[in-house]
């Protein structure tokens, strides 16, 4: 699931708290650990007594009163132990019969229901290896289920009417599911977690008007004669119950294929001439992420849809991703945002979530995580590590911010709601915590390992320790110590880096202080890279973090000019180092990474006196990073008459032919505040041609005289 959160890129030392200052620290202090963040209210796995091994659904819906008139027919056998009843999860329905199937015959079965759990008694014992099906006609009513009694909250009710009466002319008629967590329950009787996965058919009766979606492919159509046509849909391979899905609406589909797979992009037909643009990355998505999993993609379809009001960002249904009506864009609002990122996790939750299922929401991490990750690796391969960085550096602000006020473990036991598992922790906090680790074991083993985790793993349920056994096995290294301090426990490192060049010992010396509160935070062990620029050359020394206080030396005949600590800016974290201004200059024009100059940027803006500093932000004006361009255009206004006047025609090419539309959004705010006494009109003039939605508000505000 995507949640629907949106990230705003500023640059900041709020959250690496870089600075200036000098601090001694004695070295070589250590400290004991306990384990606080433990607690009693521990969550287990749901116990898998009843295996549901495949679910027939017959639905038909009555919009008037939001019903699902369903048939449910239900292959299953006992999981291990003998048992000669069933229970189902089925919230707030009409159950009108159930039956045992035997052949052509339905027998009677006896059953209680409480409006949340349906209780059914078997004709005798079954063992572990005898099948049953079980036949249930009922009637599912979500609009009936009450926040309190019935459900938690109003986005608990499973399927959506939308527009049901059709009184709203600018919005559509549709119906859309929303399984995840425990949802799904309330428009069909099955068993409730991630743990347990079932193949399934599907069989939608609608109105023929209407085009309708479902996990699996789409095995025939048969016209009614009503004036009503039933789509029979089909998936063969076991998924969790939570990921069953269907749409219905008055879609147009754009059609598309991967490895002489469909992939289907659903639209409402007014926004199906942009599908293409949109989502067209999908195939090369696919590709990339099946060639560098070394498994492909393990689906016989993908689709996405775009519907109405849905109450999340995207959901990453088995082979059919349904996504909110943002996605319904023009292409000036493409221009702005074009929401690959959302694209890129719900593909990859195809392999992690439901090819590989996290066994328990504790373990959500093992869906979220990866999802998260996934956006990172398909942004560094299209268009570079920088690019990449900067996303990552935005996840790790988010999970910074809501640190302050919640830190708890990515794998949690002892959460009061399960919905509070999705989370930044489990998102953003994961998927740099997945960044650390690749970054610690290297790419090829990286990459093998979750190989052997997705192939060990497929169609079936995991836990954190399935990752890291899977992780050991491929680099025969003991890494028990990574996922204790990472997955397990809250928190994160707070770190005091001072470097000193001591030019009678032709030593540079590096001193680290763990500043987090050991009472409640690990004590981590952190490997680093640390660069040292000496004579316009760099050379890598790699360190290991394991005490509280720490300190490391190295022979250098000359004095450093930059001595870049945690060279790979990959801890997930917060660090306060003492570099000069001038270190942070150097480290800006010679350091090779994004964040190393997003680091240096943070500091250097802030010394708008300085000379050198002003001439790095004017630099930062042709950054390739779009961010970095951002703030050095917040800058100009710090210049003096000269410099700007000398940058003037740089940020006229910048408002015009930037690649990014909010760039040149906001260099023409730059000339409308910082230039207003220049003649700019013609280049105001030029700048409506941008389709761009940012760039037209800019001109909008200048005209009416908001900026």
């Amino acid at each position: 699931m995507k949640l629907n959160v949106f990230k705003c890129c500023f640059i900041t030392a709020a959250f690496f708290i870089i600075s200036c200052s000098t601090r001694k620290t004695p070295a070589g202090s250590t400290i004991s650990q306990t384990s606080p963040w433990l607690s009693e209210s521990y969550r287990a796995t749901y116990p898998k007594v009843t295996d549901i091994i495949n679910t027939r659904l017959d639905v038909s819906f009555n919009w008037d009163s939001a019903f699902v008139i369903g048939k449910a027919t239900i292959l299953a056998k006992p999981y291990f132990y003998p048992s000669n009843q069933v229970v189902l999860d089925a919230n707030g329905f009409q159950i009108n019969t159930v039956s045992l199937i035997k052949g052509d015959d339905r027998i009677p079965l006896k059953y209680s229901y409480n409006n949340k759990k349906l209780v059914i008694q078997l004709d005798k014992t079954y063992t572990k290896d005898q099948k049953f099906s079980i036949f249930v006609d009922y009637v599912a009513m979500p609009y009936k289920l009450k926040v309190g009694p019935d459900i938690d909250r109003t986005d608990d009710r499973g399927i959506y009417f939308i527009n049901r009466d059709g009184k709203d002319k600018n919005k559509p008629k549709q119906i859309w599911t929303q399984g995840e967590t425990e949802c799904n329950s309330s428009w069909f009787p099955t068993i409730n977690g991630p743990q347990e996965k079932m193949t399934q058919e599907v069989n939608i009766t609608v109105a023929n008007e209407f085009i309708t979606l479902s996990n699996g492919t789409l095995e025939y159509s048969s016209l009614n004669g009503n004036g009503t046509r039933t789509d029979s849909w089909r998936q063969e391979q076991p998924h969790s119950t939570y990921l069953t899905m269907l749409a219905v609406g008055k879609f147009t589909i754009a059609k598309d294929t991967w490895n002489d797979k469909e992939v289907n992009y659903y639209t409402e037909p007014e926004y199906a001439p942009l599908a293409k643009k949109v989502f067209g990355k999908t195939p090369e998505m696919m590709q990339f992420f099946s060639k560098k999993l070394g498994v492909d993609y393990p689906w016989d379809k993908y689709s996405q849809i775009v519907v109405r009001d849905f109450v999340s960002g995207a959901m990453e249904n088995t082979s059919a991703t349904v996504l909110f009506d943002k996605m319904n864009m023009t292409e000036g609002q493409y221009l702005d945002q074009d929401y690959e990122d959302f694209i890129a996790h719900e593909l990859f939750h195809q392999w992690f979530g439901d090819l590989v299922t996290a066994e328990s929401w504790s373990n959500l991490s093992l869906n979220e995580s990866f999802a998260t990750y996934g956006e990172y690796l398909w942004m560094e391969f299209k268009y570079g590590r920088d690019y990449a960085d900067l996303h990552g550096m935005e996840d790790l602000q988010t999970y910074l911010r809501s640190a302050k006020d919640k830190e708890v473990p990515l794998i949690r036991y002892n959460y009061s709601d399960r919905e509070h598992m999705f989370d930044e922790v489990s998102y953003q906090k994961g998927g740099r915590i997945l960044n650390m680790l690749r970054r610690t074991v290297g790419d090829d083993a990286f990459f093998k390992s979750i190989n052997l985790y997705l192939t060990k793993n497929a169609y079936k349920t995991a836990e954190i320790h399935d990752l890291r056994m899977a992780f050991e096995e491929v680099t025969g290294q003991d890494l028990n110590w990574f996922f204790t301090e990472w997955f397990l426990a809250p928190g994160h490192p707070k770190l005091t880096i001072n470097t000193l060049y001591d030019s009678n010992s032709k030593q540079v010396n590096i001193s680290i202080r763990q500043n987090q509160d050991l009472t409640k935070v690990p004590l981590y062990r952190i490997p680093l890279a640390v660069d040292i620029y000496v004579n316009n050359r760099v050379e890598r020394k790699e360190i290991i973090l394991e005490n509280q206080n720490q300190s490391f030396s190295f022979k250098c005949d000359d004095a450093p000019s930059l001595i870049n600590v945690d060279a790979e800016k990959y801890v997930v974290g917060e660090k306060t180092e003492n570099k000069s201004l001038e270190q942070y200059i150097y480290q800006y024009q010679h350091a090779p990474l994004f964040m190393d100059r997003y680091e240096a940027v943070a500091v250097i803006k802030n010394h708008k006196e300085n000379k050198d500093a002003r001439s790095t932000m004017i630099m930062a004006l042709n950054d390739k990073n779009e961010v970095l361009r951002r703030s050095a255009l917040d800058f100009v206004s710090d210049l003096n008459d000269d410099e700007k006047k000398s940058s003037y025609d740089r940020i006229v090419n910048i408002a015009l032919k930037d690649e990014k539309s909010l760039v040149r959004a906001a260099a023409i705010k730059q000339l409308f505040s910082t230039y207003s006494s220049y003649d700019n009109d013609q280049i105001y003039k030029e700048a409506k041609k941008d389709r761009s939605a940012s760039v037209i508000k800019a001109l909008n505000n200048i005209s009416s005289g908001k900026l």
